[in-house]
């Protein structure tokens, strides 16, 4: 077995459906971790026919009328990339260390902070022909390839019915068919789950051994979450704790300075929320381990120390300073950088005419929108053809998509049978519905829009890949739906692997003429606009919980300022100049929070 050990310190955080699916592939043999979505089995078959033909494997297909046929789709997938990066990595670790070779190009994207990558600068000095052939052959027995980790979003988890109607068991819902997939695969790696707790599929991690701890005590399969804050991050690992799963993991993301979906906290901002990990990591080790080594104690499973519990974090790092910092003050394991990776086509799986779009785009074309079916907020892409193609249909009298692949249904307010809110069947009952109304509602036209502005992601999320990759037929929809993070809006040119990862670790500085302010800066300032648009909805009826809500909202926003004012000092990376200007930055946004229109919340 190839060994999966960090030697990098940052990781790819998974990319829409599609983005990232097959990006393992193109960075693990350089010992770079990333993360798949399992989430659509339709494109994940049809990526696997690619790979498996690009690879000169044969393909037999896994067809949709086979008995649990999505389970055994991402099974095959996933051997089938753990192979194809397995015979990858081999041939590099075979390479001469020769000027141009990939395995050159392995040691040269480490950090220099690394050991393995100083060992490697120390051969590359050494004089000696015979030492020289000695350290090359201890380096190639310590390279490991980066992390095949999986991607599932907990409440994506539809219940399935058979081919007469019949309601399947829960085992076969979505989510639960999805982590069936990864736990009966060959991968040694871990399974993220993000977007919240669901029971039924916590629950279902018990059934499979490569969860619990083996005979020597280690781990086949991991669990990390994508958490948003400290106290759901440690309700949901209690949870898991109590069933003898541990949580390998917390990755920590900002709430709303990230990619995807977006899970606005209470106001409480990314520094504070990393300050309480910080203080509070040892404590939930200890309340951990004792639920867990008790329920593995029920399961007649012995364990005696403490397994490793890594942080990391993840969404608007944008420069080498602000990353080192979050790893230096914070104590963290890593980071993630997500949206970047979109302007690398030999990383992630973006068509031309978005990569384009994203390169010319501005500020203002990425907001955060209520586009997504789930009825949590999404991070859109103005100018993505989705999005065109939703006002087209609007304009055209015909809102709303076909809706195919229904890994988003849900409502059941005209029909039986859950229905997706993207879906043209749902939008033009729900606008009958309203435009039925006597008399006519006020915010007519707001309603009109909450309606019409849900987006088609099942299909939307996974177009670019099949359309970068020449697999879309001709009668298939070619609109794409995107979901950077705003942080992408600083990064306007298409880049390398190598100058990505030196831009990571600081070797050079794709943001060197761009004046872009701190990420902690960024994130206060998508809050404060949450906030103001969250005032701006319920002004003309305000009731007492939401009151109660903004109230907390913007003390905690002003905690956060107050934190970053007696943090910006131990900045040692950054100038003065940089340093006064982010106290200008917070000051100004105190003011408002203070000012009289924010009074009635006071």
């Amino acid at each position: 077995m190839i060994r999966n050990n960090s030697i990098h310190t940052f990781h790819i955080p998974v990319l829409g459906l599609g983005y990232s699916v097959d990006t393992p592939i193109k960075v693990s043999p350089y010992g770079i971790s990333s993360v798949a979505s399992i989430v659509d089995d339709e494109m994940i078959e049809r990526m696997r026919k690619f790979h498996s033909i690009k690879s000169g494997e044969e393909f037999i297909p896994i067809l949709s009328n086979e008995h649990d046929f999505r389970s055994n789709r991402i099974t095959a997938y996933l051997n089938l990339m753990e192979r194809i990066i397995n015979t990858q990595f081999d041939i590099i670790r075979q390479q001469p260390f020769e000027e141009g070779t990939e395995i050159t190009r392995y040691f040269d994207l480490l950090p220099e902070t690394s050991l393995l990558k100083r060992e490697y600068l120390r051969m590359l000095d050494s004089k000696d022909p015979e030492e020289k052939i000695w350290m090359q052959g201890s380096l190639r027995n310590k390279m490991v390839k980066g992390a095949i980790d999986v991607n599932i979003m907990s409440k994506v988890d539809k219940i399935n019915v058979d081919v007469n109607g019949k309601i399947l068991e829960d085992q076969y819902s979505d989510a639960s068919a999805a982590l069936r997939g990864f736990a009966n695969s060959m991968l040694t790696s871990s399974l993220v789950l993000s977007a919240g707790m669901n029971p039924r599929l916590y629950n279902y991690l018990e059934n499979f051994k490569d969860f619990y701890p083996d005979e020597n005590g280690q781990l086949q399969k991991k669990i990390i979450l994508k958490v948003s804050d400290f106290r759901s991050a440690f309700i949901q690992a209690k949870f898991l704790a109590k069933k003898g799963i541990w949580v390998s993991e917390f990755r920590i993301e900002s709430g709303l300075n990230c990619g995807g979906h977006a899970f606005a906290t209470e106001g409480y901002l990314l520094g504070p929320i990393l300050e309480e990990f910080k203080a509070r990591k040892q404590e939930m080790l200890t309340d951990l381990f004792a639920l867990y080594q008790s329920a593995l104690n029920t399961k007649g499973i012995e364990i005696s120390h403490t397994p490793a519990l890594r942080i990391t974090v993840q969404g608007g790092i944008g420069t080498a300073e602000e990353d080192r910092f979050l790893r230096d003050h914070y104590q963290v394991d890593a980071t993630g950088w997500g949206s970047p990776f979109l302007l690398v086509p030999e990383v992630t799986n973006v068509d031309e005419q978005t990569l384009k779009d994203l390169t010319e785009a501005k500020s203002e074309d990425y907001y955060v929108s209520n586009s997504s079916p789930l009825g949590v907020l999404f991070n859109n892409f103005r100018k993505s053809t989705a999005e065109k193609q939703r006002l087209e249909r609007i304009a055209q009298g015909r809102p709303g998509s076909p809706c195919k692949k229904k890994y988003l249904v849900s409502n059941t307010e005209f029909t039986t049978q859950p229905i997706c809110t993207a879906s043209r069947q749902y939008q033009n009952l729900k606008i009958k519905q309203l435009q039925s109304m006597e008399p006519r509602p006020a915010d007519f036209e707001q309603q009109m829009n909450a309606i019409t502005e849900k987006l088609c992601l099942c299909e939307g999320l996974s177009t670019s890949v099949l359309l970068k990759n020449h697999l879309l037929s001709p009668r298939e929809n070619k609109a794409v739906s995107i979901c950077p993070g705003p942080n992408l809006a600083w990064f306007s040119k298409v880049y390398s692997l190598d100058e990505m990862v030196n831009h990571i670790y600081g070797k050079i500085d794709l943001l060197n003429k761009v004046n872009r302010p701190n990420m902690f800066i960024n994130e206060l300032n998508l809050y404060v606009e949450h906030y103001k648009k969250e005032m701006e909805i319920h002004a003309r009826n305000l009731n007492d919980k939401k009151w109660k809500y903004l109230v907390k909202f913007k003390e905690q926003l002003l905690l956060g300022i107050e934190y970053y004012r007696e943090l910006i000092p131990q900045l040692a990376n950054q100038n003065v100049e940089y340093r006064r200007e982010m106290i200008g930055q917070l000051e100004g946004v105190e003011s408002w929070l203070k000012g009289e229109k924010c009074l009635v919340l006071g």
